[in-house]
């Protein structure tokens, strides 16, 4: 049975462990420094905002939205959406988060491509994404190899999202620690510490990418066996 393959779990323990691992140095190292206030003073959406003023982008709302850690950047609503641990706070952690968002927003003012890219991918994931479990299930059922390799190229198409969102998410945190500290938002020796929040997080979608990956060969290997 599919979901009871002990050769499932070699597959599948690397991403884990790195997931796990990705997560709980993200929330260590967001706590360690959201006990550390920036001498600039400014709060999350302060320094979101100057660092799109100085991007010329004046056109990007700032609100505050639920959930611990859930910020991000919305291109079609044009509205980046910070957490309260990260909105209203000054802590360089706060800091570090919110600039990465406004990152997104700058990349997108830019016609950043791999944004782009992952942003033309995101309608397709949704409808792949299920529908990849869908058919390998079926396939399996109904003894249907067709089935499974459409299943197969559907999950594909998560993969490919996974991928493209590193450079993503690795030019956002590259734009932020340079224009944290020329916008005076940190100082120097404060860019290391909102740096370090913002590689934690980085290992958090290594984790997703690697993770989808070792699915995929996972189901290419159970399936290329088949009789």
């Amino acid at each position: 049975m599919l979901f009871f393959d002990p050769v499932y779990l070699i597959f599948a323990l690397p991403g884990l462990l790195l997931a796990m691992w990705a997560q709980a140095k993200t929330k260590l190292t967001f706590e360690r420094y959201s006990r550390t206030a920036a001498l600039s003073g400014l709060t999350g959406a302060e320094a979101a905002s100057r660092l799109l003023l100085s991007a010329g982008i004046c056109d990007v709302r700032i609100e505050e939205t639920s959930g611990f850690l859930s910020d991000h950047y919305d291109p079609a609503a044009r509205t980046l959406r910070l957490s309260p641990s990260v909105y209203g706070s000054s802590s360089l952690a706060a800091i570090g988060v919110a600039c990465h968002e406004a990152g997104h927003a700058i990349q997108h003012a830019q016609n950043y491509a791999p944004l782009g890219l992952r942003s033309a991918l995101v309608p397709v994931i949704n409808i792949s994404s299920p529908l990849a479990y869908i058919f390998i299930l079926a396939g399996v059922f109904f003894s249907a190899p067709g089935l499974v390799n459409i299943g197969i190229i559907c999950f594909a198409a998560a993969v490919i999202f996974a991928v493209v969102t590193l450079p993503v998410e690795y030019n956002a945190s590259a734009r932020a620690k340079n224009l944290m500290v020329r916008c005076g938002i940190v100082s120097p020796s404060e860019s290391q510490a909102a740096g370090d929040v913002l590689d934690a997080a980085f290992l958090t979608y290594v984790a997703a990418a690697v993770s989808a990956l070792m699915t995929l060969l996972y189901y290419i290997f159970r399936f290329s066996r088949r009789d």
